[in-house]
């Protein structure tokens, strides 16, 4: 057989234009297409940098850092707290509240139980100690879910001085400040400064002496002034300058001149 060849015909000059413009119009449309791409990246990166500018916090002086690095201390220290011979703790059972109990943690850090006897509690957080007693109590309960309370923790105490209404020893809450000390112990007096003394003593058993302006503190609270107790801090509200004056006065005129040293005023 003898082969063939087939011709094939050229496409004409009308075709090849059409194909042409097909393809001028698929490229423009593609550039198009990129275009919008690229404004819609540039507008979503822009309102995401808007977004993180007007989420981000505001910058904070020095004295606002360290009293919130300490309030922060304080609420970590709280939730790890660790229990301590003399914290008084409560104790409930929720299906077996006849074994509800209030107790205090010995010297030894030992605690009596019902039925059980004496376990470890010094050194425990409270919800470690939970696990112990559930562990403890399944041969006598069948359900223990024994929940502990840290009532009282004459460890995580505050002491309030000077010129206020009730001085004393003061719970030392989360995050308690020390206006919301003075507040516990009932305010100032009318004979108190605007200075309040914090004493502090540090990791190796000095005193740090810190003065409070607590007329700024109450003033402007973002200003830093109203400090972050921690455990064991004492504070100091001394006398004005007024009041020692008149107290000087009382002491040393009034009570020492057998007569009265002022002349009344006739009304």
């Amino acid at each position: 057989m003898s082969a063939r060849l087939i011709n094939c015909p050229a496409p004409s000059l009308e075709k090849r234009g059409h194909a042409a413009r097909s393809l001028k119009y698929i490229g423009r449309l593609s550039v198009g297409l990129c275009a919008l791409a690229l404004a819609g990246c540039t507008a979503s990166s822009s309102n995401g940098e808007a977004t993180r500018a007007a989420l981000a916090p505001s910058a904070l002086t020095p004295e606002q850092c360290a009293a919130g690095a300490m309030i922060q201390a304080a609420s970590e220290t709280d939730n790890t707290y660790l229990i301590q011979p003399g914290d008084q703790l409560g104790i409930e059972f929720y299906l077996n509240p006849d074994f509800n109990d209030d107790i205090v943690v010995r010297p030894d850090g030992m605690i009596t139980m019902r039925l059980i006897g004496d376990i470890p509690a010094a050194g425990l957080t409270p919800a470690r100690l939970s696990q112990q007693l559930d562990k403890d109590y399944l041969h006598e309960l069948r359900e223990p879910n024994a929940a502990v309370h840290v009532k009282n923790m004459p460890s995580r105490q505050i002491y309030v001085e000077g010129e206020v209404g009730k001085p004393g020893a003061v719970a030392l809450n989360p995050g308690m400040t020390a206006l919301q000390a003075i507040a516990s112990t009932g305010g100032l007096t009318p004979e108190s400064g605007d200075t309040a003394v914090l004493i502090r003593r540090d990791f190796c058993g000095s005193p740090q002496r810190t003065d409070i302006d607590l007329k700024a503190a109450m003033k402007s609270p973002a200003q830093g002034e109203d400090i972050a107790l921690l455990p064991r801090d004492i504070l100091v509200i001394p006398r004005s300058g007024i009041a020692n004056v008149d107290l000087w006065v009382d002491q040393h005129i009034r009570k020492l001149i057998p007569v009265n040293p002022y002349l009344p005023i006739p009304m």
